[in-house]
């Protein structure tokens, strides 16, 4: 069996092997050509689908429209539909500010952003007592 590897290949063999290099690039291609077709008739019937739903909603009535509608980049909402602090959740009170925006336009910091940097004050401060009482060999 080494003899046959360490032996170069005849004529014959190594037009053989050229001969299944090409038909396996061949079976390739024609598997790569199977695969992007199906892709695209996929991506084809896809948008159909979208198309005629447009279509659809379009020719519906105009209430129930807005239900079938794409969404739409996210608006800012305005100031007058801001709900009332007593009708926020707790987390949406904590992410915003009660405090009025000044004269900067620049809004006061909210309540979750002032407890994460006292805490992290707080890490921070032990941290550095422990350091230093270490560097001083008391503990």
């Amino acid at each position: 069996m080494a003899e046959l590897e360490s032996q170069p290949l005849s004529d014959e063999e190594r037009a053989e092997l050229e001969k299944l290099r090409a038909e396996k690039a061949r079976r390739e291609e024609q598997e790569k050509a199977r695969r992007e077709r199906e892709e695209l008739a996929a991506l084809r019937a896809e948008r159909a689908k979208a198309e005629e739903a447009a279509a659809k909603a379009a020719s519906e009535p105009a209430p129930t429209a807005p239900k079938s509608q794409p969404k739409k980049a996210a608006r800012p909402k305005p100031a007058a539909s801001k709900p009332s602090r007593d009708e926020m959740t707790f987390a949406q009170r904590m992410v915003t500010s009660k405090e009025p925006v000044d004269e900067d336009d620049i809004p006061g910091m909210p309540p979750a952003q002032k407890l994460i940097i006292a805490l992290a004050l707080i890490g921070f401060i032990v941290f550095m007592g422990y350091t230093i009482t270490g560097s001083m060999g008391l503990h």
